[in-house]
């Protein structure tokens, strides 16, 4: 099916179950511990070995010699492999890190061995006894030292072009007669999902099945079967639950490459599971960036110039932080420009992160705004309200299919009071503590991309859904649940969904905020095909057909929908795609964030106290874990705010505090209560659901949130994240 007109009615807008807050269909195995994870497999592979991955123990050099004459008479070990008896490896499509190093070490913790034992212990024993010998060279650690020698990127497949430039920024900037010209920075972070990266690895023949913990089945499939040198169609991979992704496990890394290659030699399943100072070095991360931003206006607070650069850096060959992506389409203003810049660092490779790009990005653009609004001597409410645009700010014949963000930043403000707040920053107290608040808007795309799925309806009148779709914890199975549901009229507990193999059709994947919107889309073109089939079995014509109550409808026709299965199962499979609507119309989601904070007057210690989200991003399909979607945003956006950084130590080239004892994430303490409010949308130029994803648009503008409610609170403007209390109370002039 192609998706190439706008949806009109169709079977989705009963809303009988789409739209409804039904609960998770995986959250009672999950909860009582009974989902399998990557690692859990003991029972389809109940004969696996143990591998233990060491790392590189510099950040940049070469491996002189490996001597794994005492690891491999150790008690229990059957293989060791380096890149002496790996064989050639290539590189997957997507991430450019070298999944083992040899001779050459690219970054610290690349992996440099992997020990397979018949036990965990017995294979981290042995891991300890190998004698690997270095040869250092320097390396470039430092993102700020590295910056005169970053360079725009080459135009990549994710992200905005590396320079845009609209109308005269530079002399519209100069004449404007009130300017914002501020840096601004944000660090390393790490993704700190609760699952380790996990493999499970096992060949029958010429045949590879990973049990792996992946967001993209087929990015996974294609990268492994390059990487090794082998036929896509001997690759299958199984992920059916993941804990935690976040990006950080788009597709294959170095515990699914050497996990296979242990395999091999081992000639036995092999089991692999990252510790965390390996996931923290070894692995991807968000990098760090430094930006700047100008924005000019005239008095009335009208745009009339807005510049945006961006520096982070990487190994050779990757990505850049796409930090401008929000400022190309978030506000009006006649002359633009963005820039990129990437330095190349010999750290761990930077990557996707939830809302790569918009969520550093905005950290930095929303304090601007705010700083602009102060110039001003506006209401920042106002300043965002009145630079609004309907249309693509770059193209202005490109509308927005939908925009509704003066609409959640009015209904934001009337919910969190914002009206009562004082504009002049330290004035409200109480007792010891400094109360301010501040918002920010939000912004994040909603791409759709191709996913399909099969359908299959039995004699009981059960529906069976299967795609390679991942729930990374989003809700995946629960909404496409939900979709069939829908277009079979059956309720919820009469469909089954099974995901995460690489057997089924291939779909979207969780990535990208557009697994919900794309994944139930392949749900929906696969019901149509099922819903033709079991009208054409009980005679009905389809085009008259209605799914209702478990039967199927035509006028005065009236049939059980079980029966069209009664000769035998009955099948529908098909792939939604789409045409340019997506280029005719400006597609993203929109949102306004606030934030109460309290700052301790003597100390400089900030509390949270509030937090609100109110959002508008299409249909909601199910409001309960979608809810959970814009929450666990928000924490992160809190995170990033006040405590998240990956310390660099810029001598030998790593992240220090490399393990969630060093790492500080947020925990319950830390949070405070968090309001979700969806405006009322459908969008149809998005998917035949009128549905857009909400995974991302919890943390775009959250930090910046709680950075300018800081500022309200006591006067002290940060722009170098995250804010700590040693950033504050040097600045603090307030009274104990």
């Amino acid at each position: 099916m192609k998706f190439d007109t706008p949806a009109g009615s169709n079977p989705i807008d009963q809303l009988n179950v789409i739209g409804q807050p039904a609960d998770r269909i995986d959250g009672k195995l999950k909860t009582t511990g009974t989902a399998p994870y990557a690692y859990e497999q003991n029972a389809a592979v109940p004969d696996a070995a143990y591998g233990y991955i060491v790392g590189a123990g510099i950040g940049k050099g070469r491996i002189a010699s490996i001597d794994s004459t005492q690891a491999r008479e150790a008690s229990g070990v059957i293989a060791i492999v380096t890149y002496e008896n790996a064989g050639p490896l290539a590189k997957g499509e997507f991430y450019v890190a070298r999944a083992l190093a040899g001779p050459q070490v690219d970054h610290y913790h690349q992996a440099v061995a992997i020990v397979v034992a018949d036990t965990f212990e017995q294979a981290r024993a042995a891991a300890g006894l190998l004698d690997i010998r270095y040869l250092a060279e320097p390396g470039s650690f430092d993102l700020a030292a590295a910056k005169d020698s970053a360079t725009p990127p080459p135009p990549a497949g994710f992200g905005p072009p590396p320079q845009t430039s609209v109308g005269d920024f530079e002399g519209a900037f100069n004449a404007a007669p009130v300017q914002i010209d501020q840096h601004y920075s944000t660090p390393d972070q790490a993704h700190a999902m609760m699952e380790p990266h996990a493999t499970i690895a096992r060949w029958s023949g010429t045949q590879l099945t990973l049990w792996t913990s992946i967001q993209q089945i087929n990015w996974g499939v294609r990268d492994l079967a390059k990487t090794l040198g082998i036929a896509k169609e001997d690759v299958r991979l199984i992920s059916p639950y993941i804990g935690g992704g976040f990006g950080g496990k788009g597709t294959i890394l170095c515990d699914a490459v050497l996990a296979s290659l242990a395999a091999r030699h081992a000639g036995r399943p092999v089991k692999v599971a990252l510790p965390r100072p390996l996931m923290f070095n070894n692995l991807t991360h968000r990098p760090a960036t430094l930006q700047r931003l100008r924005i000019g206006a005239n008095r009335d607070g009208v745009i009339t110039a807005i510049g945006h650069e961006s520096w982070s850096g990487n190994l050779r060959g990757g990505r850049a932080e796409a930090a401008t992506a929000s400022t190309r389409l978030l506000y009006a203003g006649a002359n633009r420009m963005t820039r990129l810049n990437l330095a190349v660092l010999d750290l761990a490779e930077g990557s996707a992160m939830r809302a790569p790009g918009e969520a550093p990005g905005m950290m930095a653009l929303e304090i601007a705004m705010d700083e602009l609004a102060e110039k001003l001597q506006m209401d920042p409410l106002q300043l965002r309200i009145l630079n609004d645009s309907q249309v693509d700010p770059e193209q202005p014949a490109r509308p927005f299919s939908k925009r509704q963000l003066v609409e959640c930043l009015n209904t934001g403000a009337e919910r969190f009071g914002w009206r009562q707040r004082n504009p002049q920053p330290g004035q409200r107290r109480e007792g010891g503590w400094l109360i301010g608040i501040g918002l920010a808007s939000a912004i994040r795309g909603a791409p759709t991309t191709a996913s399909a799925a099969r359908v299959r309806l039995d004699r009981q009148g059960v529906i069976t859904v299967e795609t390679d779709m991942t729930d990374i914890g989003t809700g995946s199975y629960t909404i496409i649940a939900q979709t069939a549901a829908e277009m079979m009229g059956v309720p919820l507990d009469r469909v089954v969904v099974h995901l995460g193999d690489s057997r089924f059709p291939e779909s979207s994947g969780s990535g990208g905020q557009w697994g919900a919107a794309s994944s139930t889309a392949g749900v929906y073109a696969a019901c149509v095909k099922l819903r033709e089939a079991a009208a054409h079995a009980v005679g009905i014509d389809p085009q008259q057909a209605e799914f209702v109550d478990g039967q199927i409808r035509a006028g005065s026709q009236q049939v059980g929908l079980a029966q069209a299965a009664a000769n035998g199962e009955l099948t529908g499979e098909d792939r939604m795609e789409y045409g340019d609507l997506a280029q005719r119309f400006a597609q993203q989601t929109f949102g306004a964030h606030f934030a109460e904070v309290a700052v301790n007057a003597a100390t400089g210690e900030i509390r949270l106290r509030r937090q609100l989200a109110v959002c508008a991003a299409g249909r909601i399909l199910n409001p309960k874990t979608a809810r959970s979607q814009i929450i666990g945003g928000m924490t992160m956006g809190a995170g990033a705010a006040l405590m998240e950084e990956l310390a660099v130590d810029h001598r030998i080239g790593f992240f220090v505090n490399h393990d969630l004892a060093g790492y500080e994430v947020p925990v319950h303490a830390d949070i405070p209560h968090q309001e979700v409010i969806f405006l009322d949308e459908v969008d149809p130029y998005a998917t035949p659901l009128k549905a857009k994803g909400v995974g991302e648009l919890g943390i775009s503008g959250a930090a910046a949130a709680i950075a300018n409610a800081i500022y309200n609170a006591c006067g002290v403007r940060v722009r170098d994240y995250p804010i700590t209390l040693d950033k504050l109370i040097g600045e603090l002039s307030y009274p104990v």
